[in-house]
């Protein structure tokens, strides 16, 4: 094979540092291919760079820089190292071709040569570098569709959550920012600890995007919530508030029902499930829908529990007014070991100020 689909000559390059070699290799491949000339390593790698050839006939001995110094400089460049080497030379000794071939060369053909058989083992690691050229640009688009399609996937999630959630938020007039800061808090808190807690091994990276992103879940069980209770501007009755209560149940059904709709894997909506269901779960267990205690409530949804309090404390309702940032604190710390998972209560003080930031940037209006 002389041409890479039928009239695209293969471009050969000769290193060589005498005038004769040069001249009787240029004469041997000019009718079958493309040819460029280097007179040292030197040269030949400068040209290289520039316009990488298909294949390389290398010469060991010459000023400059010699063979051996050329192909190992070759194969230490990324771009370059593919690019199929052959030595050509008058060093015929074994052990100068375990050098050659151990530097990355392809062949090692000593001269003088026979024209016959120089240009079948060219043409036969041309026809090899053309195979692996097919297979790794077979590859390189495999894996780039694996990565469209992983990202298609990701993006189709995520629009599939923020379109749920979105129903909470239409239905609860208080919820204005509410959504971004607990995301914002979420991620934050769960940046930390991934570095700084006994739960860093429970928080790898894709574990904290898919909670962050199942964060303004946590509501969406609101949507099957009277409007007359949703929405009332006062006190609950305690009749009132058990049925608020249900919303973590009908979040939970919801995302369930979501799942069997759109046939996707547990995965993808398990986390979103636990923040719906146990959000409002208490450390002492005195929360519900089940009453959980310690870590038998799911990691996700204790954060959450957190960082839904804190913004609940320092944002205005209709029932009472927005608490400070500081009294929040006081609130959370009070809390500690009752409420709220005491390694998380260490973290969200370590990160109050940032906390702090969020809830200003985002207030609402």
């Amino acid at each position: 094979m002389n041409t890479r689909d039928g009239d695209a000559k293969y471009t050969v390059m000769v290193v060589d540092d005498v005038p004769d070699n040069i001249t009787l290799f240029s004469e041997l491949l000019k009718d079958q291919y493309h040819v460029r000339i280097a007179l040292n390593g030197d040269r030949a790698l400068k040209l290289i760079k520039e316009e990488p050839p298909d294949i390389i006939l290398l010469d060991v001995m010459m000023p400059v820089m010699d063979g051996y110094e050329t192909c190992r400089r070759l194969k230490e460049t990324e771009s370059l190292k593919d690019i199929p080497v052959i030595f050509l030379t008058a060093k015929s000794e074994p052990k100068d071709e375990n050098i050659g071939l151990n530097l990355g060369a392809v062949d090692y053909i000593t001269k003088p040569v026979n024209p016959q058989i120089f240009l079948s083992r060219i043409r036969a690691h041309l026809s090899a570098k053309l195979a692996n050229d097919i297979l790794k640009n077979r590859n390189q688009y495999l894996e780039d569709e694996v990565k469209r399609r992983t990202k298609e996937v990701t993006a189709l999630q995520e629009i599939t959550i923020m379109a749920m959630s979105s129903l909470a938020e239409i239905r609860d007039n208080e919820t204005g920012n509410h959504l971004q800061r607990t995301k914002l808090y979420a991620r934050e808190l769960c940046l930390f600890l991934a570095k700084e807690s006994k739960y860093a091994q429970s928080l790898d990276e894709k574990t904290i995007e898919k909670l962050v992103n199942a964060v303004p879940l946590h509501d969406i069980g609101k949507v099957g919530i009277p409007d007359a209770i949703l929405l009332k501007p006062g006190k609950l009755t305690f009749e009132e508030f058990e049925i608020m209560k249900t919303h973590t149940i009908l979040g939970k059904e919801a995302i369930e029902k979501a799942e069997k709709l759109v046939e996707c894997s547990d995965d993808f909506l398990q986390i979103p499930k636990e923040i719906a269901y146990s959000h409002h779960e208490k450390w002492d267990g005195s929360g519900y829908p089940n009453g959980l205690t310690g870590e038998n409530i799911p990691l996700s949804a204790r954060i959450v529990a957190l960082v839904d309090v804190y913004d609940a404390l320092t944002s205005k309702r209709v029932y009472k007014p927005a608490f400070s940032h500081d009294e929040a604190i006081k609130i959370i710390c009070r809390d500690s070991g009752k409420h709220f998972d005491e390694e998380l209560v260490k973290a969200f003080l370590i990160l109050a100020d940032d906390f702090k930031v969020i809830s200003e940037k985002y207030k609402d209006d």
